[in-house]
C-alpha cells in the first residue's frame, strides 16, 4: 500500500495525518495545471495546536525547527488529498513561503524553516529542494509560532 513517497515517509517514522478541513473561506489546496499550492498550515496535532509562542522569547530555534517541520508534514497530508491519494504524481517541490511568529530581535527565521525544508528533501530528494522565503511576523493565527505554505508541481 503506497507508493515511494509513501514508504519514504513510512521510514522516515511519519504517518501522515487525514487532511484538515479549512477554518475559514478558503480551501486547503488548489490545483492549477501542473502545479498544486497548498494553503498556509500550522504545527497542529491531534486536533490540538503545537509550538504556540514567539522565537526568541520563549520559543527556541529547535522548537521551531520541529513547529516548521509539523507544518510540512501537514502540506503533505493535504497535498495526498489534492491528488487523491497518491503523492507519487509529485514531479517537484518548487516553493516554500515560512512565516515565524518572533519577538523583534529574533534574526534566524531561516534556522526555523529549516524544519520544513528538510523534510521535504528528506521525502522527495533532490525533486524536493525548492525556492523559499523565510518571513519573521508580530503574530500568527492562535499564537502559533510557525505557519508555512507551498507550491508543488505534479504529474
Amino acid at each position: 500500500m503506497g507508493g515511494r513517497y509513501e514508504h519514504k515517509l513510512a521510514e522516515l517514522g511519519i504517518s501522515l495525518p487525514d487532511a484538515v478541513a479549512p477554518a475559514a473561506n478558503y480551501v486547503p489546496a488548489r490545483r492549477v495545471g501542473n502545479m498544486v499550492y497548498v494553503s498556509g498550515q500550522v504545527p497542529r496535532e491531534g486536533g490540538q495546536d503545537k509550538f504556540t509562542g514567539k522565537l526568541g522569547a520563549g520559543i527556541s530555534i529547535e522548537e521551531g525547527q520541529a513547529a516548521a517541520r509539523l507544518c510540512a508534514v501537514n502540506i503533505l497530508a493535504q497535498l495526498r488529498h489534492a491528488l487523491n491519494g497518491d503523492l507519487d504524481r509529485v514531479v517537484g517541490v518548487v516553493r516554500l513561503g515560512g512565516f515565524v511568529n518572533a519577538d523583534p530581535a529574533f534574526e534566524d527565521h531561516p534556522k526555523v524553516i529549516n524544519g520544513a525544508s528538510d523534510l521535504m528533501v528528506a521525502v522527495f530528494g533532490e525533486a524536493g529542494r525548492h525556492a523559499r522565503a523565510a518571513v519573521g511576523c508580530s503574530s500568527l493565527p492562535r499564537n502559533v509560532a510557525v505557519e508555512v505554505d507551498a507550491i508543488f508541481e505534479v504529474a
